[in-house]
Parts: C-alpha cells; sequence; structure tokens
C-alpha cells in the first residue's frame, strides 16, 4: 500500500481550486484532537473537518444537535494544534446561525480567534444566505453543506438518501448555485445520488466534496472513527472500512488486563 506524500506546503481555498480545475481529488477527513489531527496531517490529508459529528462519536449523543460552540472551539483548537498542511474547517453547530446572521458572525469570529482554524461549514442553502453572506463579509471562508443535513435531522425524520424526487434535486442544483454565487469555496454533498452530484459538480466552478454522493465529486470525506473501525456498529453502503481497530483496541487492552492480573506486567526489565 502506498503512503501520500505530506508535500509541507499548506492547502488554503485557492490550492483546493487549483485542485479541482486540473482534477486532482481531493481527500477529506474529520478530527478532533491533537494526535489524530497530527497523524492525519502527516499522511497527507488535504482538509480536516472539525465535524459536529464530535457529537456522536466523542460523546455519545444520538445526535449532532448538543454539542455547543464552547465544545466545538476546544475539538478545533487541538486539531489546529496537530496540523501543519491541511486546511482546517470548523462546523458552526446546531442554534448558532441558523435565523441570526450577526450570532453567525460573532461564532465564526470566535471560532476564528481562538481556534486558529482556516474555514467554517454551514449547513442549507437559500434559508442561511444572509448568515452566509455576514461571515464572508468578515473575510472568513465559508464551505457549504447540502443534501442530507444532520442538523436537520427531526425535520427529515430519517438518515436516508436524500433529493431523489425531481423536486429536491432541482432545489439543491438551485441551492449549490446559490452557495458558489455567495462566495462559498467549497460545498459537500451528503448522501445525494451520483448523477446529481455529477451534474452539481459540472454546473459549478467550486470544489464538491461527496459522503455517499458517488464517485463523480472532486473529492470525499469520511468520519475518520468510522473509516478506521472505531466505530462499531455504523454499516453505511458508502463507507469502507480500512480497518477494524474497535478489536483490534479491544485485544490489545484484553491483553494488558491478563498481564496484569498475572503479574507478566511490568516484567524486570520493565521497571527500574
Amino acid at each position: 500500500m502506498s503512503v501520500h506524500k505530506n508535500d509541507a506546503k499548506r492547502v488554503t481555498t485557492h490550492v483546493l481550486q487549483a485542485m479541482k480545475s486540473r482534477g486532482e481529488r481531493i481527500a477529506m477527513l474529520t478530527a478532533y484532537d491533537y494526535s489524530m489531527a497530527r497523524i492525519l496531517d502527516e499522511a497527507g490529508i488535504d482538509i480536516l473537518l472539525v465535524g459536529d459529528s464530535a457529537s456522536n462519536v466523542m460523546a455519545g449523543h444520538e445526535t449532532t444537535l448538543p454539542i455547543t460552540l464552547n465544545n466545538m472551539i476546544y475539538h478545533a483548537s487541538s486539531v489546529v494544534r496537530g496540523v501543519n498542511r491541511a486546511l482546517v474547517v470548523v462546523d458552526l453547530p446546531f442554534g448558532n446561525y441558523q435565523s441570526n446572521p450577526m450570532l453567525a458572525l460573532e461564532s465564526t469570529v470566535r471560532i476564528m480567534k481562538e481556534s486558529g482554524a482556516h474555514a467554517v461549514k454551514l449547513e442549507g442553502g437559500a434559508e442561511i444566505s444572509k448568515s452566509i453572506k455576514k461571515i464572508l463579509t468578515a473575510g472568513v471562508p465559508v464551505m457549504g453543506h447540502l443534501g442530507l443535513t444532520p442538523q436537520s435531522i427531526y425535520k427529515f425524520g430519517t438518515y436516508t438518501v436524500r433529493a431523489k424526487e425531481k423536486e429536491e434535486a432541482e432545489k439543491l442544483i438551485e441551492d449549490a448555485k446559490i452557495l458558489e454565487d455567495l462566495g462559498c469555496f467549497a460545498i459537500v454533498l451528503e448522501k445525494v445520488p451520483a448523477a446529481l452530484t455529477q451534474k452539481v459538480a459540472e454546473k459549478l466552478t467550486i470544489p464538491i466534496i461527496g459522503i455517499g454522493a458517488g464517485q463523480h465529486a472532486d473529492g470525499q470525506v469520511l468520519v475518520t472513527h468510522d473509516l478506521l473501525g472505531i466505530t462499531k456498529d455504523f454499516q453505511p453502503r458508502f463507507l469502507r472500512r480500512y480497518l477494524e481497530l474497535f478489536e483490534v483496541i479491544k485485544g490489545s487492552v484484553g491483553q494488558y488486563i491478563d498481564d496484569v492480573k498475572s503479574r507478566d506486567f511490568p516484567n524486570e526489565t520493565e521497571q527500574y
């Protein structure tokens, strides 16, 4: 297996645009802490998303809704300290931008000043355009997010594929164009049909990052804990597990417990 060479040149929104222009795929993963961020950055990842998915995989909540702005700033600042190359994007948490553009800006300013991150991500299209415009006016890069938007889970009532029907697909294309026209530097499309992703990627000049959105996107994003098999029960069709760390770690800890109980650890060479 080849290991991606980590070019020390920092990834910026301009670099991502150039990657789309020349047809180079963009690799994006989530990170919530310093240690994992350092590993992913050294591996050569292009974008690290400090996702509100931390609410699920780090805190054990059922949805992304409970995570707070302070939580996000804590995770983001931890990630930034582990990164030399990747672009660090932070999710604005639920309730911090949907209906109040001024609150959206204030929340973004806190994230940027207190964490040192490089950009923010917001879920939604035309309905949050005023908040996006307010943030962009302050000079902060914004990544959009359309399709399945987990912060709206109680509105959808399900995590199934979005935009399969013509009306919703047309609205998604329209929203994507609105986000580009506003000045978003990229858009995540989550759980939408591959053919729709292809249409959006071809119509827009900015990068489209897919998750469960097929192979036609300009890049892909997964939750790192899913990719590594640290989460055990999440098995969507779009997920490729590269490791099964849940069992590996469990086995290693079990061996440690056995060694302590049997007095095998520490041995004479492992003491002073």
